[in-house]
């Protein structure tokens, strides 16, 4: 059947009935269009009642039931239309919408209502950027999770994994995913499993870089064909167009340019089909950054005018924010410094001011790539520092890659500025030396990463980009003797530790039939391994070991049952990163309470991966029970 003749069904089929029952069926009508992305058809069957979407729906005469569903179908629309037509105003009007819907269902006990309208409202705030209010109102409709639907459940927990998506929370995403997948694979709504999957890829986009780019695309474009079949399944073309932008994105980041610029042609010609001008110049966006990093500016510069002009007419900020972050870069490359200037600092004040302070700090980093020539070197790091601070707990790889490279372009001006002073001051350069200004400057930057990290080695070797903590020590160890000090006591307690474990006996295994918990311990090193046994076993703790993740996979897959696996990342044959995305990739072992003790620097992949608890041997052995305990009763309670 048709829409047209869907609709004209729809009109047949309530012209006798009462005032609220036309209502209810309309508004039964609106969803399901709404689902498959049909939004003019979603408001054709709301008309009777909302025939001027830029006007509150007419709700004379209805009962409070019928009242606030028409409400917040009205308002779910109007944040769907205006984010399509990029109308002024939308989203607040969306949200004024909904709000009286849930105040009408909050006054009527109907929890799964309010649920849902809540659900709503998040979306609208998603839209504007505004992560953190988006965040509250999808934790108090998760709140009332156990009172309704599964479907619905699930569907909250997608929007969650979405926030976190677009605030670049990106572990917190994955174990969203991980925990929403049951509720995902018993659906049998195809629209829900097919943004479960489209979601997951863009996560696993995200992931990206230069070390894992087969994996993580591979998995992407897993996901992406998955996504797609049950758009196609539920009849939605929106959504398989969303796939097909997707995708270009994806091909851009690995520098498939003809394959982006293959899925960008694809996905815009079918929302101009859709005339959906927001996502269109969403889609002209990602073209231009792929011109950009191909050099053809000048088309990059055309597209992203366009873009911007769209979406400087609705209500979605965020997006507005990386709009002008990619036109100041593409303007910067053609010469135009000033104006260039003028767009990076609207794009910091735009992110800013909708409350998408990774945004903001990644429109920092753009100054100091783009216009580093043309800006003092203080000026500059003060730059760094703010967007530092905005980027300090960000999860994305991109983002870590873009702060050490621009701290190297700073360092890089300071020492040309130095020059240049000493040439003024000096034209003799007597007394100059190029190695021993770098080591003052190298020694500023590792002060300020072990004050900002605690005394912590491993984290200001993160901070600085090290890729592993051992370079930092060897650092201080010959260059910077004089930063010994700012290092924490931390350190101590392995060796506290292990001299402990050898002066006494070890004691002897727990029986698993009477102790607590029974543990799965992956570990090679024989002394870190019997150390764990140890501690673990005086808690009342069965501790079973073995030295390599072929093993254990073979142990766990093999039957045996274990309230948690405690796993060291680097093992011989399988590592422990590996483990990890086996055991999540299994239903019967995907909620295995999963804890990762290493003295690798992985925490990042270890998150990605799924597990439940990273800490490094060095400096956390001694807090493993206690987060054994706790993941356990988490999984206990879930």
């Amino acid at each position: 059947m048709t829409l047209t003749s869907e609709l004209k069904a729809l009109r047949n089929q309530s012209r006798d009935l009462p005032i609220n029952e036309r209502a209810e069926l309309a508004c039964r009508a609106a969803k399901r269009f709404e689902k498959i992305g049909e939004y003019d058809a979603a408001y054709e069957a709301l008309s009777e009642f909302w025939p001027d979407r830029n006007q509150s729906p007419n709700v004379e005469g209805l009962a409070e039931s019928s009242k606030g569903e028409l409400l917040l179908r009205t308002g779910a629309l109007a944040g769907w239309l205006g984010a399509a037509d990029q109308t002024r105003g939308s989203q607040e009007a969306a949200k004024d919408l909904i709000t009286k819907s849930i105040e009408i269902f909050e006054s009527r006990s109907e929890t799964k209502r309010v649920a849902e309208a809540r659900g709503e409202l998040a979306l609208c705030y998603w839209r504007e950027g505004s992560y953190d209010e988006a965040r509250i109102h999808l934790a108090s409709a998760l709140n009332l999770a156990l009172e309704v639907p599964s479907d619905l459940r699930a569907t909250l927990m997608i929007r969650a994994a979405t926030v976190e998506i677009s605030a670049h929370r990106l572990s917190e995403a994955f174990r969203i995913f991980n925990e929403s997948a049951t509720l995902v694979e018993r659906s049998l709504d195809h629209a829900l499993k097919g943004s479960y999957h489209s979601l997951f890829a863009v996560l696993f986009r995200r992931l990206v870089t230069k070390e894992n780019s087969d994996d993580y695309v591979d998995r992407a474009l897993i996901e992406y064909a998955a996504a797609s079949f049950h758009f196609e399944q539920a009849g939605n073309r929106r959504y398989l167009a969303r796939v097909e932008n997707n995708l270009g994105f994806l091909y851009f980041t690995i520098g498939r340019y003809k394959d982006a610029h293959e899925h960008l042609d694809r996905a815009r010609h079918l929302f101009i089909l859709l005339e959906d001008v927001g996502t269109v110049a969403q889609v002209d966006e990602t073209r231009a950054r792929t011109l950009l990093a191909e050099g053809r500016l000048s088309e990059a510069d055309r597209i992203i005018k366009m873009a911007v002009k769209t979406l400087e007419k609705g209500g979605q900020q965020a997006i507005l924010a990386e709009a002008l972050t990619t036109q100041g870069s593409i303007t910067a490359r053609l010469g135009k410094i000033s104006r260039a200037r003028n767009l990076l600092q609207r794009a910091i004040e735009v992110a800013e001011t909708c409350g998408d302070l990774e945004a903001a700090g990644r429109a920092r980093l753009s100054v100091i790539e783009e216009l580093s020539n043309q800006t003092p070197a203080e000026e500059l790091a003060s730059i760094f520092h703010e967007a530092a601070d905005l980027l300090e707990k960000s999860q994305d790889p991109a983002a870590v890659r873009r702060l050490v490279s621009s701290a190297l372009k700073i360092i890089d001006t300071l020492l040309v500025q130095i020059a240049e002073k000493v040439s003024l001051a000096d034209e003799s350069w007597e007394g100059f030396s190029l190695r021993r200004e770098v080591k003052k400057f190298e020694g500023r930057f590792i002060e300020r990463a072990l004050r900002d990290a605690g005394g912590s080695v491993t984290k200001a070797s993160y901070l600085l980009g090290f890729g592993h903590h051992q370079n930092l020590i060897s650092i201080l160890t010959s260059r910077h003797r004089d930063l010994q000090g700012l290092r924490s006591v931390k350190r101590r307690r392995r060796s506290a530790l292990l001299a402990k474990l050898k002066r006494g006996k070890p004691k002897p295994a727990l029986d698993p039939s009477t102790s607590k918990l029974s543990i799965l311990h992956v570990e090679d090193h024989k002394i870190v391994a019997r150390l764990v046994e140890e501690l673990l076993s005086a808690e009342g703790i069965h501790v079973d070991g073995c030295a390599n993740g072929a093993a254990a996979w073979e142990i766990l897959t093999g039957g045996t049952r274990y309230d948690a696996l405690v796993v060291d990342n680097n093992l011989p044959g399988l590592s422990g990163l590996e483990l990890v995305l086996r055991v999540r990739s299994l239903p019967r072992l995907r909620n295995l309470p999963t804890i990762m003790l290493s003295g690798d620097d992985c925490e990042r992949e270890a998150w990605r991966a799924g597990v439940n608890a990273f800490l490094r041997k060095s400096e956390a052995v001694d807090q493993l029970t206690a987060v054994i305990q706790r993941v356990v009763a988490q999984r206990r309670k879930g």
